[in-house]
């Protein structure tokens, strides 16, 4: 009996060693070629692909055709399976590769309809942007051609790789598009349905003009006083109480500093775009080499797999970095009986047959229909100019001025452009895709009011140019001048508290170096959440023989998101709980309609303060004898939340709720969640939490800067580019985890390539 088990276990361990051997087997082999020659019939001149001890793509080439075909041959090495998620993504189409149950993903995309709209964008393309994306895509199905095996990604779902077409990368900007614009969609909706639920007053309640604001001018909205509204006791013997998200997603930052205000006299620009992380990253560094006519041109910085162009770097002369400006870009239009509606067919695909989905279109948009009432969505990235390649002009601009004339015609999702030059000047300009209507409204129009300018770009972008302070700063709340915000309007802009940390720590100097700026890209200091920590301790502090351990943790916060911070954890949760608590009779209200105050929540600050500081008795949760008494169970019950969250039990040392340990970093695989037996294969090393919402180092757990640049035009051997993982999507690749041990101990990697280990040359086919 037992030699029988003894059998049996030696078999299984045997059959587990083989199918391991031929998992590791099958991932080796598909280990993409990095060096070598091959023949191309795309290319006009030898090109080099070469690659350093990061894996940087160092690309040399006589002509930008020829470099955009060797930046796709990269990608495609590199992070195919990244780039067919992304077009998956936007044009609905992951069920075909997940099954049935990304059908709810799918359905929700093909409102849109992105592939079809991105397939007649191409087509009124240039000929010479028709011609770039012709000849990327021939780059990266060639490095699918001279692949010997897929990658692990279509082994374990069963799936075939196809082809790479030029439309796939108009449908690679769209994914980005909805990680940028896809929350503000549906804002005038959560504004409409809380108007007509609420009433107006209770809308100009909860969306009231914050006291943070650093607008670039200086100029500020005007402080109304906002009385707290009645709350009809129905909506709160009728709310259920459950955490309403915090978005995270709002982060990114950008300033610079003139010449004069830096050691060696040029302009410094600081780009921190703040991203959901995942394994590989977002980004992709590149260099482009490209040799024309005696004239050389090297551009620096990272690219988007799936785009041949380099969206943020620097070409030694002009650098150049990003945030998401947050102006109105969307709008929803009532219609009437008159407007003519018709439904679309769309085909979703399945790994064994298909779906048709229906949407319903209309003159305006895609249709919605609430409450018997059809609504149209009128978007910025459903207009002709959403998308072109005219960023990659950006390679080439000798200055400031040069790149504030190219950037104005750029279809791309509408950013804060922050821009240096080499003779020491600066600026910052709205840059992308923005509608020319004039009148951005917060809540749904009338199909009568509707404008026609929609269908042209605006050519009336807010820039500022060295001004006189010689600093320019920007962090997706509100950049643009008091009166140019009636014409751009609010797209959801985040609370201008970290815009105010930015610009004070930009002031706190007058001379800055590269490690000057990187220490505010690391700035965690706690100066939004003081008032609550105050608040709170307050609310303990009534009975201090009770939360005696707490008082002492929270007084000795240390003022930051610090990993040994116990105090942080507690005063961040509670806020964050008595949103969930105090506006669960909205949420409620919202939830029934599918809309959530999620989208609006990065706004709600003001209203919540006057909430707590008035204790107005309508909005006084139901079961609480008094507002004190709230305020405590809540603080309790909270702890006892966050302790089993961390512990597993409501009870035990405050020690346990470390903010290191509460926001820790996890950079994840989307495979490993499904799959966790591949987590240490595939994730990066966990790393202890380091930043917040509110200040400079945005940091969640799954969320953080997705880069770290501090270049100077003209210096760019000092500068900075820090990424949170390798350039490889491989877990086998040297270049997997390339980069990330100095992100995640905040140290820096260079902004230049390194020595070359790896070349690829390509020849032509024909002279």
């Amino acid at each position: 009996m037992f030699k029988k088990i003894r059998v049996i276990l030696v078999a299984l361990i045997l059959l587990g060693l083989f199918a391991t051997a031929l998992f590791y087997g099958a991932l080796t082999i598909s280990l993409p070629t990095l060096s070598g020659n091959t023949v191309s019939s795309v290319i006009s001149k030898p090109t080099l692909l070469r690659r350093d001890e990061l894996g940087t793509a160092i690309v040399h080439a006589e002509n930008r055709l020829d470099a955009s075909y060797a930046l796709g041959y990269a990608h495609g090495q590199d992070r195919f399976f990244q780039m067919d998620l992304l077009r998956r993504n936007a044009a609905g189409e992951l069920a075909e590769l997940f099954g049935a149950a990304a059908l709810p993903l799918d359905e929700k995309v093909r409102f849109h309809q992105l592939r079809k709209r991105s397939q007649k964008m191409l087509a009124a393309f240039p000929e010479q942007q028709k011609e770039m994306l012709s000849v990327y895509a021939k780059g990266v199905n060639d490095a699918l051609a001279h692949a010997s095996f897929p990658t692990f990604e279509y082994l374990l779902t069963q799936s075939k790789r196809k082809p790479w077409k030029p439309e796939d990368s108009l449908l690679v900007v769209y994914s980005m598009y909805l990680d940028l614009q896809g929350l503000s969609i549906d804002r005038d909706l959560v504004y409409h349905a809380i108007q007509q639920t609420f009433g107006a007053n209770t809308l100009a309640f909860l969306i009231q003009t914050s006291e943070f604001q650093a607008a670039l001018d200086g100029s500020r909205l005007p402080l109304k006083k906002v009385s707290i509204p009645e709350l009809d006791s129905i909506f709160l013997k009728t709310a259920m109480v459950k955490p309403i998200e915090k978005n995270a997603e709002v982060g990114s930052n950008n300033w610079a500093v003139s010449g004069a205000l830096t050691r060696n006299g040029k302009a410094m620009l600081s780009d921190d775009m703040h991203l959901m992380l995942s394994t590989p990253v977002i980004w992709y560094r590149a260099q482009l080499n490209i040799i024309n006519d005696e004239k050389q041109t090297q551009v620096t910085g990272v690219s988007l797999p799936g785009v041949p162009a380099i969206v943020v770097g620097s070409n030694n002369k002009v650098a150049w970095g990003f945030t998401n400006s947050y102006i109105d870009t969307a709008d929803w239009i009532k219609l009437s009986d008159k407007d003519k509606t018709a439904l679309d067919a769309e085909s979703i695909p399945l790994p064994n047959g298909e779906k048709t989905f229906y949407v319903e279109v209309s003159h305006f948009g895609p249709v919605r229909r609430i409450d018997n009432e059809k609504y149209a969505l009128t978007w910025v990235g459903y207009q002709d100019y959403a998308i072109n390649l005219n960023l990659m002009n950006l390679e080439v601009a000798n200055s400031v001025s040069d790149a504030l004339a190219v950037s104005k015609k750029i279809g791309i999702p509408a950013q804060n452009m922050v821009v240096t030059d080499s003779r020491g000047d600066i600026a910052w300009q709205i840059t992308g895709a923005v509608p020319d209507r004039r009148k951005p409204s917060d809540v749904p129009v009338s199909s009568s009011r509707f404008d026609d300018a929609w269908l042209q770009q605006a050519r009336d972008l807010p820039s500022r140019v060295n001004p006189k302070d010689q600093r320019i700063w920007t962090a997706n709340s509100r950049a643009v001048s008091a009166s140019q915000h009636r014409r751009f309007g609010d797209g959801g802009y985040a609370l201008g508290a970290r815009s105010e940390q930015i610009k004070a720590r930009l002031f706190e100097k007058d001379v800055f170096d590269i490690d000057d700026f990187y220490q505010i890209q690391l700035d965690n200091e706690a100066l939004f959440l003081t008032r609550w920590q105050g608040f709170l301790l307050g609310v303990l502090k009534t009975d201090p023989d009770l939360f005696s351990e707490d008082i002492r943790e929270i007084e000795g916060w240390q003022g930051c998101a610090c990993a040994d911070s116990v105090g942080y954890s507690l005063v961040k949760r509670y806020r964050d709980t008595l949103i969930d608590q105090l506006f669960a009779p909205i949420e409620s209200q919202l939830a029934a309609q599918n809309l959530s105050l999620a989208l609006i929540e990065r706004q709600l600050e003001p209203a919540l303060w006057q909430l707590v500081q008035a204790q107005a008795d309508s909005w006084k949760p139901l079961g609480a004898a008094n507002w004190n008494v709230f305020f405590t169970t809540t603080y309790i019950d909270m702890r006892a939340q966050l302790m089993v969250d961390m512990t597993g039990h409501e009870t035990g040392s405050l020690k346990a709720l470390r903010w290191g340990d509460v926001n820790r970093l996890q950079v994840q695989h989307p495979f490993s969640q499904q799959i966790p037996v591949l987590s240490n294969l595939l994730n990066m090393p966990d790393v202890e939490g380091f930043g917040d919402r509110f200040m400079p180092a945005v940091q969640g757990k799954h969320f953080g800067a997705s880069q770290r640049l501090i270049v100077q035009p003209g210096d760019e051997v000092n500068g900075v580019l820090t990424l949170p993982g390798g350039q490889s999507g491989h877990p086998l690749s040297p270049f997997y985890r390339s980069g990330f041990g100095e992100y995640a101990n905040q140290d820096s990697t260079p902004f230049l390539p390194g020595s070359v280990l790896h070349q690829i040359e390509f020849i032509p086919t024909s002279p």
